[in-house]
C-alpha cells in the first residue's frame, strides 16, 4: 500500500528554484521561475521507483499554497501541474 506523502518534508529551495523532497537520496522536485508577481511551474520530476505514491502530488500542492499565501499568478507550463490543477478546482483561482 503506497504510503502518504503529506508529510514528506517538502522543502522550499529558493536558491535553486524549486520545491524538493529528500527520498532518502534521490531528491523529487519541482522546479519553477519567478517573474514579478507570477511564478511559471516548469517541471515536475520524481525518481523512478518513486512514481504513483503522490509525491508529485504532494509538490505542487506545496507550490500552490505557497503562490496562495504570496499572491503569485501562477502559470502551470508543467503538464503534469496543469492536470493537478484541473482536478483540484480550489487550486483553478491562482492560473
Amino acid at each position: 500500500m503506497p504510503h502518504s506523502h503529506d508529510n514528506l518534508g517538502i522543502v522550499h529551495n529558493e536558491a535553486e528554484s524549486r520545491f524538493q523532497a529528500d527520498l532518502d537520496g534521490p531528491i523529487a522536485f519541482l522546479s519553477y521561475r519567478r517573474s514579478g508577481k507570477a511564478i511559471n511551474l516548469i517541471h515536475t520530476e520524481v525518481p523512478e521507483g518513486h512514481e504513483g505514491q503522490g509525491i508529485g502530488g504532494s509538490l505542487a500542492r506545496a507550490a500552490l499554497d505557497h503562490a496562495r499565501t504570496a499572491n503569485l499568478k501562477v502559470i502551470p507550463s508543467c503538464p503534469f501541474v496543469a492536470d493537478y490543477i484541473r482536478s483540484h478546482p480550489e487550486y483553478a483561482g491562482l492560473v
